[in-house]
This record gives C-alpha cells, sequence and structure tokens, in this order.
C-alpha cells in the first residue's frame, strides 16, 4: 500500500500584491462609511454638500457605497484568480456548498434591503431619517447583522467555488472587519434611537403641563 501523500500545493500566495490589496479595500469600506456617517450626524457635512436636502444626500452616499462595493468585490475575485487553488476544495461537494452559501448571503443582504429600505439599509439613521420602529422580521429574526453576515457568506461561498485557500484567509479577515465595526455601530445607532425616545418623552410631559 503506497503511502498517504499530502498535497504539496501551496496554500497562501504572499507574494501577490492583489491579496493585500483586496484585503485594503475590506477594512476601508466600513471605516469609510463609519467616518463619513458620523461627520453627517455631527457636523451634516454631506446634508449641507446636497444644499440642505438630507434624503438626497442619503442616497447620494448609497450609491458611494453601494460602488465601493463592487469594486472591492471585483477585487477580492482578482485577488482570488492570482492565488493557488488547493485540491480538496475542487471537489463537487465543495462547490455546491459554495453555492449554497452564495445563495444564503443573497437571500439575507435582499430581504435586509427590501426591509429597511434604502435609508434605512444605507445609515439613514445618521442623518436623521429614522425607522419608526425596529424592524424584527425576517432576516433580522435569523441574524441581528444580515447585512454583514450575508456580505460574510457570499465571500466564503465565493472563496470555495474558487477552490482558493487565500479566499478562506479573506473572509476571516472580512468577518473580522465587520465584527470591529459592529462594535462602534451598534451602540451608536442604539444611543441615535434612544435620544428621539427622550425627545419624545420630554415633548409628551412639556404637552401635559399645557393642559
Amino acid at each position: 500500500m503506497a503511502p498517504f501523500e499530502a498535497p504539496t500545493t501551496k496554500l497562501v500566495d504572499l507574494g501577490q500584491t492583489s491579496l493585500f490589496i483586496s484585503a485594503a479595500a475590506i477594512a476601508f469600506n466600513p471605516l469609510f462609511w463609519n467616518i463619513v456617517a458620523r461627520q453627517e450626524y455631527h457636523n451634516k457635512v454631506l446634508t449641507r454638500l446636497f444644499g440642505g436636502r438630507s434624503q438626497v444626500a442619503c442616497y447620494g452616499l448609497a450609491f458611494t457605497i453601494f460602488t465601493l462595493g463592487l469594486l472591492r468585490d471585483f477585487l477580492y475575485e482578482r485577488a482570488l484568480r492570482e492565488q493557488p487553488s488547493y485540491p480538496l476544495l475542487e471537489l463537487d461537494e465543495v462547490k455546491y456548498a459554495g453555492y449554497a452559501l452564495i445563495a444564503v448571503g443573497n437571500i439575507l443582504v435582499v430581504t435586509s434591503t427590501w426591509a429597511l429600505g434604502i435609508t434605512g439599509t444605507f445609515l439613514g439613521d445618521y442623518f436623521g431619517i429614522l425607522m419608526d420602529e425596529i424592524v424584527t422580521g425576517f432576516p433580522f429574526s435569523a441574524t441581528d447583522a444580515p447585512m454583514y453576515n450575508g456580505s460574510t457568506c457570499s465571500f466564503l461561498g465565493a472563496a470555495l467555488l474558487y477552490g482558493k485557500p487565500a479566499g478562506i484567509l479573506l473572509t476571516a479577515w472580512v468577518f473580522v472587519v465587520y465584527q470591529v465595526a459592529l462594535k462602534y455601530e451598534n451602540p451608536f445607532t442604539a444611543e441615535i434611537y434612544a435620544k428621539r425616545e427622550r425627545e419624545r418623552a420630554g415633548a409628551g410631559v412639556e404637552g401635559k403641563k399645557l393642559q
């Protein structure tokens, strides 16, 4: 019986610049929209830029974020194409898992956008465009961060389809970046809505006094 020989294929080619460009794009996007959104919340930078029209400004940011996402995905795909494949990741079962992950990811992202709308999805609350109430239906009943988790699933699915260990490494980086982003976004967003409730409560008290 011949001894088992493990594949000698290099898992990740760190000599490819495209790998680090992709990693930088993954980190840049949430950093960008968090910085810009907070500047908007505190200083109304985008609203002023769009002539005082906060909703138009939000749509402008949404378009920018969407475009940056397309660029990020393009850089990710290019990085994968320049990385070595791994034999065990080229099995049909792995490909099927990749397709399933991409399908799940797209479902989470699309249904989240449908539930929140454009302004709800793209940081409208930082522009003063608040939801009437918290969305609790699907996909938020399945995960508290469907946009981020759906995107992570799609990254991993693409990595499996291409059979690239580097894609799995970049997906891990996506997960870390999004978790850090959530640590900043969730408390800040919660405080925006808490402030609204305090203002509503204060207005209610003043109304009763006037009566």
